[in-house]
């Protein structure tokens, strides 16, 4: 989740000599505002009747502030929703293909907005939540006290990166050979202490635990002051972008390797359900999940005028997180470039069996200190794709 690693913009906000020359970010508005949604799509398709059989507000937990990851979410919003700028959430008609579904659509932002507390651990907390972004590591973790069920896997790899200096390190080409060439120089990796993926790297061999220094606090201000010394975790879709064009003191580019090459590889921000609720809530999602498909195809290859509302949405939250529809439109991008966003299986949305049964694997004795990995934990206990629908992806 991110509730640990994407706090960039919001230290930053609090430490001028990092010189962040993030734009778009304005003061905040009173709760029950209005805004012009992403577009008032062209109906492309047959209308969808989610009344009935969806609740009547479909309540989307986030794990973070809006941001183009999350495009799919808002592209489902109607024309002029309601902005509560004081609970960090946004309310409309939920659309699909151009046209209402009969049903509203909220969307509550993470990380700040819920106290950094986990998605699952806010889902069983508040009943009216309907689904909620739970990325497989965390399902795992919690599999046991707070068990949730994927069904919609919007992004197939998390963007979630290590970054080095590639003029101070022209010859490293993934992650281990960042540890090798970090013990030789006398560099670390900075990180948010307690990742996870973090311990699996130690425990596998591929960073060595000399090179590690948990003291990442989401400012750019160590690294820069290390003059390309040092690594650090961050996003393909966000830092490699803001380090060229957005922080002043670095202004150059940066060479990064996704965490998923090292075979940590979970399913980023997966949309789940209770697991308790899933056969009451299936007839919803038989009819909702291809909605949310169509809606990941649209944003990814037409981003912009739902990025425009995700920098609305940033804007009136004013909690200092800073996006701009500059950063989106880069994300959007990046997460088609790096397969983050692709079709498996010629459709988007699904997950893999094998790559679920070996993510368990590796990921149980991480969490075994936890006490809530659930006992006997299988693959079925954690996603379906049963609600997918085939004929929906970016190649079609």
């Amino acid at each position: 989740m991110r509730t640990t690693t994407r706090r960039l913009s919001i230290a930053t906000a609090a430490v001028a000599a990092t010189a962040i020359a993030l734009t778009g970010c304005a003061a905040g508005s009173s709760a029950g505002t209005s805004t012009s949604a992403a577009s008032t799509k062209a109906a492309s398709g047959p209308a969808v009747d989610l009344s009935g059989v969806c609740p009547s507000t479909v309540v989307v937990q986030t794990d973070w502030n809006p941001e183009g990851e999350h495009g799919h979410l808002y592209e489902m919003l109607g024309p002029n929703p309601s902005i509560d700028a004081s609970d960090k959430s946004v309310t409309g008609d939920l659309y699909a293909n151009g046209k209402s579904t009969g049903v509203k659509l909220e969307i509550r932002a993470g990380g700040p907005a819920i106290g950094y507390s986990k998605v699952s651990s806010q889902m069983y907390q508040d009943k009216s939540i309907t689904l909620g972004y739970v990325s497989t590591d965390e399902a795992v973790q919690f599999s046991g006290n707070l068990p949730t069920t994927a069904v919609f896997a919007e992004n197939d790899t998390s963007p979630m990166v290590l970054m080095w200096d590639p003029k101070t390190y022209p010859k490293v080409d993934s992650i281990k050979g960042l540890g090798k060439a970090l013990e030789k120089d006398g560099g670390v990796v900075r990180y948010f202490n307690g990742a996870s993926y973090m311990t699996y790297l130690q425990q596998s061999g591929v960073l060595p635990k000399s090179v590690l220094d948990g003291s990442y606090d989401g400012t750019p201000s160590k690294f820069v002051a290390a003059g390309g010394k040092d690594a650090q975790q961050g996003f393909a879709t966000a830092e490699p972008y803001i380090y060229q064009n957005q922080v002043a003191a670095w202004g150059k580019k940066v060479d990064y390797s996704l965490i998923s090459s090292t075979g940590w590889n979970p399913y980023p921000e997966a949309m789940s359900v209770r697991s308790g609720d899933l056969q009451k809530l299936s007839p919803c999602l038989k009819k909702l999940v291809p909605v949310m498909q169509q809606a990941d195809v649209d944003y990814l290859k037409s981003p912009g005028a739902t990025n425009d509302l995700i920098t609305k949405l940033v804007q009136q939250y004013n909690n200092g997180w800073t996006y701009d529809s500059k950063v989106g439109a880069f994300a959007a991008a990046q997460m088609v470039k790096l397969g983050i966003a692709k079709d498996t299986d010629g459709f988007i949305g699904s997950m893999d069996e094998q790559r679920m049964s070996d993510f368990v694997k590796k990921a149980t004795p991480v969490f075994a200190g936890s006490g809530d990995v659930k006992s006997g934990l299988t693959t079925s206990d954690l996603y379906t794709n049963e609600f997918l629908d085939k004929s929906i992806g970016l190649g079609n």
